[in-house]
């Protein structure tokens, strides 16, 4: 057992966060596309909770620029490390799927490239304009890294023009520096002012549980509010490996359901919150 897993007793995972497991014939009809062509979606790699749900409604959220990350935040299950060249032909799988899967919206998403010179903002904006041309009735939201907050590099996936730019926070600006040591608190919340700012809507969510109080939360909804995000997503953080940050506390629903009309108070468009809630989680309702 490691060095974090010792600062806290295993908590027991309440009944509302159980879930059934994802082999229905829809899940395994998605698998067996995604594998076929080589694909790799944030689904599988970060072990949502929301996996059986999502694949049985026949949606998936696509990760883009292999499956290794550069960065190593102390809650995700992705694998990081060295990445590999950008594959060339994943663009073409990636429509490929939309289109096999009969897609109406499509979530991309990117491990962090911070081994590329633009963090890989070219590869978002190449994947954008490659995927309405061929899939035009296919809207289509993208989650992406802070770009160390380069400004030039956002402004490559703004000019091609998705209908939302989701930049998620993660975590509490307390937690945030040991949480997410290659990150930046004020560097993530001005490139959302920065997408705000601009004609496409703007989108973030985080995850609570890790040990926060409830000032952090409501500190956090205020912060994303003063940079008139749109879109928000709050979810139950859920420890995925004994070798992750430890669950300090499991919110109930009526938690969550508080922290959502505090949201909407503050001016929010749309609010997701819930102890199941992932950054896309129901992303088609909100259009």
């Amino acid at each position: 057992m490691n060095e974090l897993q010792n600062t806290k007793q295993l908590l027991r995972k309440p009944s509302w966060l159980k879930v059934r497991p994802p082999y229905s014939n829809e899940c395994r009809n998605i698998r067996s596309t995604l594998a076929g062509l080589q694909l790799h979606t944030v689904c599988q790699e970060a072990a949502c909770p929301n996996m059986a749900e999502c694949f049985a409604s026949g949606t998936a959220t696509f990760l883009i620029m292999g499956n290794i990350c550069t960065r190593d935040c102390l809650y995700c299950n992705v694998e990081h490390g060295k990445p590999a060249a950008i594959d060339e032909k994943e663009i073409h799988h990636l429509i490929d799927a939309v289109k096999k899967m009969k897609l109406e919206y499509v979530v991309i998403t990117s491990v962090t490239r911070d081994d590329l010179p633009d963090g890989g903002a070219h590869v978002f904006a190449d994947v954008i304009v490659k995927l309405k041309k061929e899939a035009p009735s296919c809207r289509i939201e993208v989650l992406i890294p802070d770009f160390k907050g380069n400004k030039t590099e956002l402004e490559k996936i703004i000019s091609a023009e998705p209908d939302v730019i989701n930049h998620n926070m993660e975590v509490v600006k307390p937690l945030f520096a040991q949480l997410r040591p290659q990150g930046n608190y004020a560097v993530s919340l001005n490139l959302l002012k920065n997408i705000s700012s601009s004609s496409i809507i703007s989108k973030s969510g985080f995850m609570i549980g890790f040990g926060e109080i409830r000032e952090d939360i409501l500190r956090l909804i205020d912060d994303l509010a003063e940079v008139s995000c749109a879109r928000l997503t709050i979810g139950q953080y859920q420890q995925p490996t004994l070798k992750h940050w430890p669950v300090a506390k499991y919110y109930h629903p009526d938690e969550f359901a508080e922290f959502r009309e505090i949201a909407y108070q503050k001016g929010f468009q749309y609010v997701e919150s819930g102890p199941l809630v992932r950054s896309s989680y129901h992303a088609a309702v909100a259009l």
